[in-house]
C-alpha cells in the first residue's frame, strides 16, 4: 500500500502555479526570436571599389629621362709588345701619368740581339760578294775595251755584279728589320695619358700584340652609359643633352651624343651610348659617376597618360574621370604614342583625376576611392548601422512583454 501511494504522488499532475511559471519562461524565449524575423533586412550598401589614379597635368617636355654611367677618356689604348718574348722590367703602376716615349716594359733583348748580329754578319757577307764582282766587272771591261773578250763574257760579269748588289740590298733590309726588332723589345708610351691598367707582369711570356698596358689618353673625356630598348629611337636624336658629375651635382655642362652602339650588350640588354663632355669639366676624373640628362620641348603643351589609363569599347578610345568620387566615361583621342605613355589629343583637360589602374572593373557612377588618397567618400552611416539600434531594441521590448 506504502509504494502504490508513492507512485501516485509521483505521476500526479503538477500544481497550476509552476504550469503557468513554466509557460511564461517559454514565451519570454520564443518571443524575442518571433519578433527579430519580423525585422526588415539590413539595406545592401554601395560598393566603393578601390582604383589608381592620377592627376592630369600638360607639359611641353617631350622627353625627360636621365642616366647614370662612367667618366672614360675617349681614346683608350691597349698597348703590347710587337714581338714575343719574356717580360724582364716593369716601369709603371696603374693610375702613373706618362708622356709620349716613357718607357713602360721591357722584354728580354737575348734573342733579339743574337738574331740582329746574325743579319749583320749576313750583310758583311753580301757585301763582299759584290765587292769582288764589281772588281771583276771592272777588269773585264777593260779586257773588253781590249778586244781581248768576248762581249758574252763581259755581259756575264755584270750579271753577276747586279745579283751581288740585290744580295746586299736584301740583306740590308733583312738587317734592319732586326734592328727593328731588337728596339720592339722596349715598349714605350706613344701619347701622352694615365695608366689606367696593368696585365701582365714580370717574368710572364707574351706573344706579339698581346695586351700589356692599357693608356688612357689625355684630353677629352666621355660619358658611357646604358639606354634601354625602348628609349633608344626616341633619344638618339635629342639635343640638349647635359651632364653632371655625382660628386659635384651643382655644375651642369652641355654634353653631346658621339656615339650610339647599334647592338645591345648582351649581359644588360641595354644600347651602349657614348656622351662627349667639354675639357671645361676639370673636375672629371676617369673611373668617376655621372647623370646624363635628356630633355625636349614640343611647340604646344601635351597631356599623357599611361596606355592603362584608357579603356576600349566598340572601337571607341575613353578614359574614366574622378568627380567627386564617381566616375565617368570620357571619350578621348590619341594623337602619338611615347613609350609607355599616350598622348591624348582632346576630351581632357590638365587638373582633372583620371583612372590610371582598374578601368575594365568600372562602370559609370560608380564610386571610388583612390589607394593611397581620400577623396571623402564614406558609407552612408544610416544605410548598415540603422537596423542594428532596432534589432538591439527588440529584445528589451519582447522581455518587458514577457514580464
Amino acid at each position: 500500500m506504502l509504494a502504490l501511494k508513492s507512485l501516485r504522488a509521483e505521476t500526479a499532475p503538477p500544481a497550476p502555479s509552476s504550469l503557468w511559471s513554466s509557460l511564461a519562461l517559454a514565451w519570454s524565449l520564443v518571443l524575442p526570436l518571433c519578433l527579430a524575423g519580423c525585422d526588415k533586412p539590413p539595406a545592401k550598401t554601395e560598393e566603393i571599389r578601390p582604383v589608381r589614379a592620377m592627376v592630369l597635368t600638360s607639359s611641353k617636355v617631350d622627353v625627360d629621362a636621365e642616366f647614370a654611367g662612367e667618366v672614360r677618356a675617349r681614346i683608350e689604348s691597349r698597348l703590347g709588345f710587337r714581338v714575343g718574348g719574356k717580360i724582364v722590367a716593369r716601369k709603371v703602376d696603374v693610375g702613373a701619368v706618362v708622356h709620349r716615349g716613357d718607357l713602360l716594359m721591357r722584354l728580354d733583348p737575348q734573342d733579339l740581339r743574337l738574331a740582329q748580329a746574325q743579319a749583320l754578319a749576313g750583310l758583311r757577307v753580301a757585301e763582299t760578294n759584290r765587292d769582288l764582282a764589281r772588281s771583276e766587272l771592272k777588269r773585264y771591261r777593260d779586257l773588253h775595251d781590249k778586244n781581248f773578250v768576248s762581249q758574252t763574257i763581259l755581259d756575264t760579269k755584270e750579271s753577276a755584279f747586279n745579283a751581288a748588289q740585290a744580295s746586299v740590298d736584301a740583306n740590308q733590309a733583312g738587317y734592319r728589320g732586326q734592328v727593328n726588332q731588337a728596339g720592339y723589345a722596349s715598349l714605350v708610351a706613344d701619347v701622352d695619358g694615365v695608366v689606367t691598367a696593368v696585365d701582365a707582369e714580370v717574368g710572364q711570356v707574351v706573344a706579339a700584340g698581346t695586351p700589356v698596358v692599357r693608356v688612357a689618353k689625355s684630353g677629352e673625356k666621355e660619358v658611357v652609359i646604358g639606354l634601354p630598348e625602348d628609349k633608344v629611337d626616341t633619344l638618339r636624336n635629342v639635343e640638349d643633352v647635359r651632364v653632371r658629375l655625382w660628386a659635384r651635382p651643382q655644375d651642369t655642362v652641355v654634353g653631346k651624343i658621339r656615339e650610339v652602339s647599334p647592338v645591345a650588350d648582351p649581359a644588360t640588354r641595354t644600347y651602349t651610348v657614348k656622351v662627349t663632355i667639354p675639357d671645361s669639366l676639370a673636375e672629371a676624373r676617369l673611373g668617376m659617376t655621372a647623370n646624363v640628362l635628356f630633355a625636349s620641348q614640343t611647340a604646344t603643351p601635351q597631356i599623357k597618360v599611361p596606355l592603362t589609363a584608357l579603356y576600349y569599347e566598340k572601337s571607341a578610345t575613353s578614359v574614366w574621370l574622378v568627380e567627386g568620387g564617381v566616375v565617368r566615361l570620357v571619350p578621348v583621342t590619341i594623337d602619338a604614342a611615347a613609350g609607355n605613355d599616350v598622348v591624348l589629343g582632346s576630351g581632357v583637360q590638365a587638373g582633372q583625376t583620371v583612372v590610371t589602374a582598374g578601368v575594365n572593373l568600372l562602370k559609370p557612377g560608380q564610386r571610388v576611392k583612390i589607394l593611397g588618397a581620400d577623396l571623402g567618400v564614406h558609407p552612408d552611416p544610416t544605410s548598415a548601422s540603422a537596423p542594428a539600434p532596432a534589432a538591439a531594441s527588440a529584445p528589451a521590448s519582447a522581455v518587458g512583454a514577457a514580464r
